[in-house]
């Protein structure tokens, strides 16, 4: 157990932080609980017994957590004691739901290939860059000085794609690289450097951006010099529809630029604008594009025989016949709905946790976005109130569009479940961005150095006497 430290500082300074490392490892106690508790249920739900690898999956998700707190403990003591906890209960849950579907297909079919190890070894990939972000990044301050080189290297990672023999259509999608066997989808990597970039240019360029033009109603629309940068920000959101067909990642970029833009600017008429922009953009789209065409269709009307919604159809009778206590781990047939372990993770989960079970997920995604919004606020820079916001909202964006498209909210997106869906690449970028969440978190809940005067300036004179006449 850490030392809590004091709740007030002395000689009157104000609120100081706890570390609170001691809290936070009892809350990594019950996340395992949960994580190898699902696993283990997923194992009695099919098979009546216990799953045979129960020990070396429990022992290896207890090294991982207990080696990511312990790093905690070392480098960033101060750092949010409820991130690592929710990380760690939705990537168990996402592993025991991911082992359930595989038990499921290799049932109807041996051969079928099982991801929940492959998934393990991943968030192993994703510990250790967690682990090396909080030893290597010492002060989040230091990335301001990689804001464009950062958006360079995003706009590279988004076009690599589209290089001939490099890119990879999967399901739809060319938004993947393949290097021999294996692929990578660098969208996944370049969210996170377009929030160092985005966080970056606000805080240079924050004071021109919020200078207000003309009045429309009751709002100030910015100023027409001004609208370059969501202009461009709009293109490529427009490219990656286009040429890649990914309307997650498009969504998800242009709403990331749009909501930090706000944040900085605290101007309501950058919502205006960006929301237009973004209603022309969709309509444009959906008057050009086939594959947007047969989103919204599938939106509109699933059950339509003319229409090729198999997949929303499925996950919709999962999750009605889960109802409200789901038919327990193992018990249901969430391996019949395609991609039922990575775009479609929570009807899988619907189905055999109810409605309970997927409003607690999603009670963990909002206890996750509701801190890193409160480690913007207690933040002492610029720079990382909105990197804070921008990891914050980047999590809230993919659990809308994500749980919205499954439940027919909104169209499907193609995003996938942060910690939850099967994805290397989503998952180790996930875990990249909670380091740096903890490490802005660590900056702002650590004391103030005090400054102590020594005696030497109590000796010597505090002030001089200057004669002006």
């Amino acid at each position: 157990m850490s030392s809590p430290g004091p709740s007030v500082a002395a000689r009157g300074t104000g609120f100081v932080h706890r570390r609170r490392r001691g809290a936070e490892l009892v809350l990594l106690l019950l996340s395992l609980v949960v994580g190898v508790g699902a696993y283990a249920a997923v194992g009695l739900g099919v098979d009546g017994t216990l799953p045979v690898d129960l020990l070396t999956h429990g022992l290896w998700l207890t090294v991982l957590l207990l080696g990511c707190h312990v790093v905690l403990r070392r480098f960033a003591a101060y750092a949010d004691p409820v991130l690592l906890p929710i990380v760690g209960a939705l990537n168990g849950l996402g592993l025991a739901m991911i082992h359930r579907i595989d038990l499921g297909r290799q049932a109807r079919n041996p051969d079928a290939a099982a991801f929940a190890s492959t998934q393990l070894v991943w968030m192993t990939l994703g510990a250790i860059l967690f682990a090396t972000v909080l030893i290597v990044l010492r002060d989040h301050r230091r990335l301001q000085a990689f804001t464009y080189t950062a958006g360079l290297a995003a706009i590279v990672l988004l076009l690599l794609p589209l290089v001939p023999g490099l890119g990879r259509t999967i399901n739809g999608s060319r938004i993947w690289i393949g290097v021999g066997p294996l692929s990578f989808q660098p969208g996944e990597v370049a969210k996170v450097l377009l929030v160092v970039a985005f966080a970056g240019y606000l805080v240079l360029h924050r004071d021109a951006l919020a200078l207000a033009g003309r009045r429309l109603l009751f709002v100030d629309l910015p100023r027409g010099r001004d609208l370059g940068p969501i202009l461009g920000m709009w293109l490529v959101s427009l490219g990656i529809l286009v040429f890649q067909r990914d309307l997650g990642s498009s969504l998800l970029f242009f709403g990331l630029f749009l909501t930090m833009l706000y944040v900085a600017t605290e101007r309501p008429g950058w919502l205006v604008v960006g929301g237009s922009m973004f209603a022309v953009g969709a309509y444009l789209g959906y008057l050009s594009l086939g594959h947007v065409q047969d989103r919204v269709a599938a939106w509109l009307d699933p059950f339509d025989p003319d229409v090729n919604a198999y997949q929303l159809v499925q996950g919709l009778y999962g999750m009605g016949w889960g109802g409200l206590v789901g038919r327990g781990l193992g018990q249901g047939q969430p391996q019949i709905t395609p991609l039922g372990f990575s775009d479609f993770i929570i009807a899988s989960m619907g189905e055999e946790l109810g409605l309970t079970g997927v409003m607690a997920i999603i009670l963990l995604y909002g206890i996750l976005v509701e801190r890193a919004l409160r480690t913007a606020l207690i933040c002492r820079d610029n720079f990382g109130k909105l990197m804070a916001t921008g990891l914050g909202v980047v999590f809230a964006l993919q659990v809308f569009v994500v749980i919205g498209g499954v439940t027919r909210l909104i169209p499907l997106t193609g995003l996938t479940t942060p910690f939850l869906s099967q994805g290397g690449s989503s998952l180790v970028a996930n875990w990249a961005i909670v380091a740096l969440l903890l490490r802005i978190s660590d900056q702002a809940r650590r004391p103030p150095p005090e400054l102590v005067a020594s005696q030497d300036d109590l000796d010597s004179d505090a002030t001089q006497v200057v004669n002006l006449r």
